[in-house]
């Protein structure tokens, strides 16, 4: 390859990268408060931002496809014709992205009766005549075929892979070619399915490649079908003018009606204020300070300045802190253009004072300032205080130990005032960090990140997002005060305490005005119940859970240690053995290539990733199972692995030094559905499908004198979906306390109770599950031992069983497709803007969680309230037994040994935490650790 040229243009395929960027949020989509998915937009502008950081071009600009049809649909009919209706997210992202280009200052092309491709081709071609190195920006490896010295191929990367530049020597690499022009040869014999191009019928790149290296061209593959040998060569001969076509409606064309205007497309400053009012539209935030720092803007982040003078201590007035607030706003407040009255208070005589005021407020909103994020490490450094919008204190707390908890004595009878209302953004970590200095709060509790949470579950509910959404202000950012995440961040500590009385009173402050935005919005959403009667009761619950942790067995860690990594050894050996050569199993290229090259599993096309290699994801090799007892061994050789590293190797690291036991955070405010999660150790992903899984729970341990407590729901989401649907068969079967999944069987399977094999339960047990999820026969069928015809056979018999539960489905579709939402039984919302888009995927999708969201959605507030009502029965009975984990439908307990009675109470509760037509059942055991429990 020849060396660049300075003179470096980049031509963007905007649609390619647009849909790229959409489906790869497909399982996590960005939306904004308002509901509108800006996955496209934020994809698309990260990629270009990326591209402008990392690759300086000189010239740029993004070629669209236009509405008007070209010649190739003119030729060739059903030229495109099978592709899905375009995602209305993409629809009403174009504007967005073009406005934001216009912004940039960034052209936007397109000619009708040509695709994108070809203006691409086009100017590829005139700028490389101009002495410019061309970079064609897309994932589309069709652009191959235009490959020069000077015009080259650039793959954006994704999920964490780098970019890809691809010149000849790569494109000739990647397709196996001698020459970058025989990709259009390659294509008119392998056809493309995305676009609708027909190919040569059988013919794959493998046997394309192999062609073209024998003869050359596809016209030589065509003259010399004759020659071919057995069906292949019948194949070719009988396909010579479709093949033909396809070249044809493959080539790129190269000279469309369009000129390459050096002025026009290079490169110029964009308008900056332009860019930040399109990003704080669709809540840009953290790509808007990248923006700033790439252009070099960052003096416009909103960074404070030095904070004000000291003012008397509870002066009424709202004093500007910028003289010149009122000449010159910018589209969004902050500290520095908004009047506010910040107040640090560092002397006891202040502090009293204060309190006195404080007897006299109603609603106290607050937040501690503390040197650590674990609160079990943190130290308190000092507490903000706001009962009024623009108004805050800071107090900082003195240094010495005893001096401050004297203080902290101070607030005690506020705290025990059970008709305050306290109110703090995660109020989890205040609590715990409160509780660690003895402080015990009888108030009623207000969370802003939960009532965002309820009021709409699948955003993000931080602080700031909530500030720059609700209040249309950017409060002061923590990078600002301690630098970035990382190894490097500093500590609150060293920061100057008047800058902090800033910055916390502001968070305070800010958090007050949220709550009063939020609690009409909860009545609005009809969250009121959900929030005031599961979420926040259940905060004191988990900060407790999550104070306390549990005790591990290190010795049987070790040990298990030992055991799996002898039993990786084998599974490493049996495979290599399968595989007949040596390689590495972790290495996805080399697994890839042992499986589908010298294996041949997944027939003549496996799937591949964007950068070409093989993809070998567990659900690509699911999926393979059957073909090759290779697939399963490595399945089992991954969970292995997975196991050792995540867990049996990395829990007794996890064991806090001061408490001797593990302690997980529990997550209110993440799954849209209202189930709990856990990370810093996730808990809830233990496998227990597997002894292996299983055997961990062995080291999770009860403290002397007690025992380990385990109270499962049996069966909880196929009781409620009985319930709400109404099925008289289902609901009759639970009443009769039936085996549901056999008394399934006997029905779909048509033969007696006691005839009902295993392969049959576990069938319909696959069939009762998958169901509420929307399992197709063909999903069905790769989860069971069932064909697809047998699987659409047993859907079919299923719902014939169980009429109620196909009316329930599309009541709840209809349901959502009416009102936008589906509701749990305590009436939590979840939001489905796309249950009437055009894509039949993402439609799809949204009519599964229609479906299940109730289903899953209920089982959670089920087991939230059971919690609260058993946490509330502990304390006020001062038990000595006490609740370690929830894990899924599961509780774990640690039940001291002078109150086992408590096992069968415990049991009662979570079975009267609400009332069906069906009964709820729990399943408890007791056992020195978790596994004998369970």
């Amino acid at each position: 390859m020849t060396p660049p040229s300075d003179k470096k243009l980049f031509l963007l395929d905007a649609y390619a990268l647009i849909f790229r960027s959409y489906f790869a949020f497909a399982k996590n989509p960005r939306v904004t408060s308002t509901g509108m998915d800006t996955s496209a937009i934020f994809g698309f502008t990260s990629t270009l931002l990326d591209l402008i950081q990392t690759e300086n071009p000189t010239h740029l600009a993004v070629v669209f496809d236009t509405d008007a049809p070209t010649q190739r649909h003119i030729d060739f009919e059903a030229y495109k014709a099978h592709r899905d209706e375009t995602p209305e997210a993409i629809k009403l992202a174009i504007p967005y992205i073009k406005k934001i280009l216009n912004a940039m200052h960034i052209p936007v092309l397109g000619v009708d009766g040509f695709e994108a491709d070809d203006v691409i081709g086009t100017l590829a071609k005139k700028a490389q005549n101009a002495g410019y190195t061309v970079y064609m920006v897309t994932p589309d490896k069709d652009f191959g075929q235009l490959v020069t010295d000077q015009i080259l191929m650039y793959k954006p990367g994704r999920m964490g892979n780098p970019n890809e530049i691809w010149g000849p020597a790569e494109v000739c690499e990647k397709f196996d070619i001698q020459r970058v022009e025989q990709v259009i040869d390659m294509l008119g014999m392998m056809g493309d399915s995305v676009d609708n191009i027909p190919g040569i019928p059988g013919v794959g790149e493998k046997t394309a490649a192999k062609l073209l290296k024998e003869y050359g061209t596809l016209e030589n593959v065509l003259e010399n079908a004759h020659q071919i040998k057995g069906k292949l060569g019948e194949k070719i001969a009988a396909a010579k003018e479709q093949a033909l076509m396809s070249k044809q409606l493959a080539t790129i064309i190269t000279d469309a009606p369009v000129d390459f205007d050096e002025k026009l497309f290079q490169l110029d400053p964009p308008d900056m204020t332009a860019v930040e009012s399109v990003f704080n539209e669709l809540e840009f935030r953290t790509l808007l300070r990248r923006f700033k720092e790439a252009y070099g803007h960052a003096d416009m982040q909103g960074t404070p300045a030095a904070p004000p003078p000291p003012r008397d201590l509870f002066e009424e007035t709202y004093p500007s802190t910028h003289s010149e607030a009122t000449e010159s706003l910018p589209s969004r407040k902050n500290i520095q253009n908004t009047e506010h009255l910040y107040t640090l208070i560092n002397d006891i005589q202040g502090f009293k004072q204060l309190l006195k005021v404080l007897e006299n407020k109603a609603e106290i909103c607050i937040d501690t300032e503390t040197t650590s994020l674990n609160p079990l490490d943190a130290e308190l450094l000092g507490i903000a205080i706001s009962y009024r919008p623009h108004t805050g204190f800071y107090v900082h707390l003195p240094e010495n130990k005893d001096e401050k908890q004297n203080w902290l004595n101070l607030m005690a009878p506020l705290f025990a005032n059970t008709e305050k209302i306290w109110t703090a953004q995660n109020w989890k970590y205040d609590l715990e960090v409160l509780t660690r200095y003895g402080l015990d709060l009888k108030g009623k509790m207000f969370d802003t990140m939960l009532a965002h949470y309820v009021i709409n579950p699948d955003t993000r509910h931080s602080m700031d997002v909530l500030a720059e959404n609700y209040l249309n202000y950017t409060p002061i950012s923590i990078e600002s005060l301690i630098g970035k995440k990382g190894a490097q961040q500093g500590n609150m500590k060293d920061v100057d305490i008047r800058t902090v009385a800033e910055y916390s009173a502001e968070d305070a402050d800010i958090t007050f005005q949220l709550a009063q935005v939020f609690k009409p919005l909860l009545k609005e959403k009809n969250g009121e119940k959900v929030f005031y009667e599961v979420e926040m009761p259940l905060v004191p619950v988990l900060a407790d859970m999550e104070l306390c942790g549990v005790k591990l067995d290190t010795e049987n860690l070790q040990l298990q240690s030992k055991e799996i990594e002898l039993e990786i050894k084998k599974t490493e050996q049996e495979i290599i053995e399968m595989a007949g050569v040596e390689f590495n199993i972790a290495s996805p290229k080399q697994l890839g290539e042992i499986l589908f090259e010298k294996l041949k599993i997944g027939g003549s096309r496996p799937k591949k990733t964007k950068t070409g290699q093989y993809a070998t994801g567990e659900e690509v090799l699911q999926s393979l199972a059957r073909e090759h007892p290779i697939i399963s061994k490595i399945l089992e050789y991954r969970q292995l692995t997975k196991l050792k590293n995540t867990y049996i190797d990395t829990l007794p690291q996890m064991i806090h030094p001061t408490t001797g036991r593990v302690h997980t955070s529990f997550n209110q405010a993440v799954a849209a559905t209202g189930r709990l999660s856990s990370n810093n150790p996730n808990l809830q992903n233990i496998p227990i499908r597997t002894e292996r899984g299983r055997k961990i729970r062995e080291a999770f341990i009860a403290d002397e004198a007690y025992k380990i407590l385990s109270a499962d729901y049996s069966q909880i989401e196929l009781r409620i979906i009985a319930a709400i649907s109404g099925d008289e068969a289902m609901i009759q079967a639970f009443k009769n306390g039936e085996d549901i999944h056999a008394a399934t069987a006997a029905k779909i399977f048509g033969v007696p109770l006691e005839q009902v094999t295993k392969e049959m339960r576990s069938n319909a047990k696959t069939v009762n599950f998958g169901i509420i999820y929307g399992v197709s026969a063909f999903g069905l069928s790769q989860q069971s031992t069932l064909t697809k015809k047998e699987a659409a056979d047993v859907i079919e018999a299923y719902f014939k069983t169980y009429p109620g539960i196909k009316n329930y489905m599309e009541r709840q579709v209809q349901f959502a497709r009416e009102k936008g939402y589906v509701e749990t039984i305590l009436g939590r919302r979840r939001y489905l803007p796309d249950i009437d888009s055009r894509n039949q995927v993402v439609r799809s999708q949204a009519e599964r969680i229609a479906i299940n969201a109730p289903i899953q959605g209920s089982a959670a507030d089920i087991i939230k309230i059971a919690m609260i009502n058993i946490h509330q029965y502990l304390k006020s009975n001062r038990c000595k037994t006490r609740m370690l984990l929830q894990v899924h439908d599961e509780l774990v307990f640690e039940l001291h040994q002078d109150e086992l009675s408590l096992a069968d109470q415990i049991k009662a509760m979570m079975e009267q935490a609400w009332t069906f037509a069906v009964p709820l059942v729990a399943e408890t055991g007791i056992g020195d650790n978790w596994l004998q429990a369970h």
